[in-house]
């Protein structure tokens, strides 16, 4: 069978045909958030209901459990100087784990009032760090602690490790999920899975203009509609196409919109990240598992920030 669809020829160029999809773990209940360290040459990623994050050592294969409990992480990217920066629904911030191994909250209020469950995060070239924060983690405790909202609604922030300020970036998605830059950072996407609590409304993805200040954006557009399942996590490569999750495949959007192909995995996609010493390997957290498969691709990140 093939680990490939092939809807435009500009999808040749990404994929190598002889490369194929690997599982390299399985045992979770929802895997998420796979951030790739490469000064550890490993995979670290989140199984959300089980409490715990998991690591993958691509020298040996080796995995197992990096840290539990943990706080129910799900997103994970790099800063600048290789501190993992983590989502956590069970104490509802965004956090950092510093060198000396401990974890340390950077966001946890907007407005005097406490997040939801940051969801996503990505940290742009200036140093700050854009997240999502829908309700998933307050909404049961499956995934976190039960709560109602104290902000009554789903955004996206932006955090200033300067002064530490949190600033609202976007107010009209419904349920804000994956998010990431173009390459060269003029464009935001945000993907949204507000039909979770909005019957019929479109899994999109949302391009939104970043305005000349970086620090705001503009009024967005639709990027993407998914069609099967749920567009979740997502990555930019350096070409400017989008790797995104989806109920049965990795979609691989050109920069113009188009669904150029698909990589065909066999559980529900959650997130995805490259890695990998020369940053070609696609690494897939899907529902119980972990994969991987090589590509003729990379980051749009540099090489410091390739969560």
């Amino acid at each position: 069978m093939s680990q490939y669809e092939i809807l435009d020829q500009r999808f040749k160029a990404l994929i190598n045909g002889s490369a194929k999809l690997e599982q390299l773990w399985t045992g979770g209940r929802w895997t998420e958030g796979p951030v790739y360290v490469p000064a550890a040459r490993h995979i670290v990623w989140s199984d959300i209901p089980n409490d715990r994050i998991l690591r993958y050592d691509e020298v040996t294969g080796a995995a197992g459990v990096f840290e539990a409990p943990v706080g129910y992480h799900n997103g994970h990217t790099l800063d600048f100087q290789g501190r993992i920066i983590a989502c956590e629904h069970g104490r509802r911030r965004v956090s950092r784990l510093d060198h000396d191994g401990r974890w340390r909250p950077l966001a946890e209020h907007f407005d005097g009032k406490r997040l939801n469950s940051p969801n996503d995060v990505v940290v742009k070239s200036d140093g700050s760090i854009w997240f999502t924060d829908p309700t998933y983690g307050i909404d049961s405790d499956y995934e976190g602690f039960a709560a109602p909202s104290e902000i009554n609604a789903s955004n996206v922030y932006r955090f200033d490790p300067d002064d530490g300020a949190v600033t609202l970036v976007a107010l009209d998605r419904v349920k804000p999920n994956g998010l990431a830059f173009s390459p060269n950072e003029s464009v935001l996407y945000v993907s949204d899975t507000g039909g979770s609590h909005v019957p019929g409304l479109p899994p999109t993805i949302t391009a939104y203009p970043v305005n000349p200040d970086g620090r705001s954006i503009g009024e967005g557009r639709v990027f993407a509609t998914c069609e099967v399942g749920v567009f979740d996590g997502f990555r930019v490569d350096r070409h400017g196409n989008i790797f995104a999750s989806s109920g049965d495949s990795v979609r691989v959007y050109a920069p113009d919109g188009t669904l150029i192909g698909r990589i065909l995995v066999p559980e529900v996609i959650s997130n995805l990240c490259f890695g990998g010493p020369k940053r070609n390997r696609l690494y897939i957290t899907a529902t119980t598992s972990l994969y991987a498969i090589y590509v003729n691709s990379g980051p749009a990140e540099p090489a410091n920030r390739l969560g």
